[in-house]
């Protein structure tokens, strides 16, 4: 290496921060070997976070988006879409700077922390792992990848690299949720020994993914209340049953008649590890549903716990929950447990993520929680290819309240 002298490289340093400067790269980027590298900031951030979001569906259009524009602690900056008309038509309807056909130019692009990934599940794995490569941290829409073994190697990954992996649902952030939990806590059923939960309609029309390898109603529906039950009753040990397809070809807008290739039909029982209690969970794309896919006005119990003294059910649903009712030996009529609804929505967890981020404020989503929950559908479809029952490996820090 040429000897140069102090001033000189004085001087190159100041040169190199004003290209820096004048290009618009943040603080925390570094030059080596002439590639710049990102090295991720470490919450809190102080500032808003800067949002990419993938997949320019209808997720992302009707409901992330608008939450995350609502949001003081996130700023989105840039879109990208495998189809890139529907990228550049986002990026117009929602004032976006940025919009790019692939996540490889848009992590070349302006600086992001966060990427939001809403496209199919069969994709996530791999989006997900290049950008956590890439320094990134991850919201990830259900499930984080398509196996318990990759989601172990994701989050690794991220730890690896100083960022994070969060994936959804984001039941566990609901005042609904928090509630039942403190029930449990409090005892107020007394000895807790079994819950079932329920959720299914006639299925989504709009993509092919929900019915491929990969997709299936487990991890579209079954995944909130494996979430929900979870979080209040604790981490699963053993887990059996049965899955298979009711309606074996179906119409959807994108590919036209198709083979059903995952369950589209499911039922579990799961035994938690604490208090040896029993859990129940349904879930499917043949349900008739007078309420449909968007569920909204369902006035029945979807998730109901039963313990010694008492028994406490969830009205709506986990992911658009109406109120908690709750019986005890003690008070039998109690009033309901209601409250606002905008106090939490389902597509509000990339906006809390933001909020951890930049402010440093505590979130109950965890990646372990995910991860136990990933697991759970792997072992559930296990389960039913080798009618047996399935020890879990997994567990998260409980309880979550």
């Amino acid at each position: 290496m040429k000897n140069i002298s102090r001033r000189r490289f004085v001087g190159n340093l100041s040169a190199m921060s004003t290209a820096i400067s004048a290009i618009g790269l943040s603080s925390n980027m570094v030059s080596a070997q002439n590639k710049i590298v990102i090295e991720p900031t470490k919450p809190p951030f102080n500032r808003p976070v800067k949002v990419g979001i993938i997949g320019c569906g209808v997720v992302m259009n009707c409901c992330y988006t608008p939450n995350l524009q609502a949001s003081k602690f996130a700023e989105i900056v840039s879109v990208c879409d495998i189809k890139p008309e529907r990228a550049q038509e986002a990026a117009k309807k929602f004032n976006i700077a940025n919009w790019y056909p692939n996540l490889e130019k848009m992590l070349a692009g302006p600086h992001f922390d966060l990427l939001v990934n809403l496209t199919d599940m069969q994709e996530h794995e791999h989006l997900n792992k290049q950008a956590l490569e890439a320094k990134r941290y991850v919201w990830s829409e259900k499930p984080m990848a398509n196996s318990f073994q990759a989601g172990k190697d994701l989050l690794n990954l991220a730890i690896e690299q100083g960022v994070y992996i969060w994936g959804a649902p984001a039941v566990v952030q609901s005042p609904a949720f928090e509630f039942m939990a403190r029930q449990i806590q409090d005892k107020k059923l007394g000895r807790v020994a079994a819950a079932n939960a329920h959720y299914g309609h006639q299925g989504p029309s709009w993509s092919a993914f929900f019915y491929e390898q990969g997709g299936g109603s487990l991890p579209d529906l079954g995944v909130y209340n494996i979430a929900s039950l979870t979080g209040i009753l604790g981490p699963v040990k053993s887990v059996v049953a049965m899955t298979n397809i009711i309606t074996p070809t179906r119409k959807v807008d994108d590919k036209g008649f198709i083979q059903v290739r995952a369950e589209d039909n499911a039922q579990l029982i799961l035994e938690h590890d604490q208090g040896q209690v029993l859990s129940h969970i349904q879930c499917g794309f043949n349900y008739f549903d007078p309420y449909g896919h968007e569920g909204k006005g369902q006035n029945n119990p979807t998730i109901s716990i039963v313990g010694s003294t008492g028994s406490m059910h969830l009205i709506g649903y986990d992911w658009h929950p109406i109120r908690v009712e709750i019986s005890t030996q003690e008070q039998e009529k109690q009033a309901p447990f209601e409250y606002p609804e905008n106090l939490f929505q389902w597509q509000m967890g990339a906006s809390v993520i933001c909020e951890y981020l930049s402010s440093g404020k505590p979130t109950r989503i965890n990646p372990e929680h995910a991860l136990h929950v990933l697991e759970i559908i792997e072992a559930a479809r296990t389960s039913q290819e080798i009618g047996q029952r399935i020890y879990l490996q997994s567990a998260f820090k409980w309880p979550m309240v």
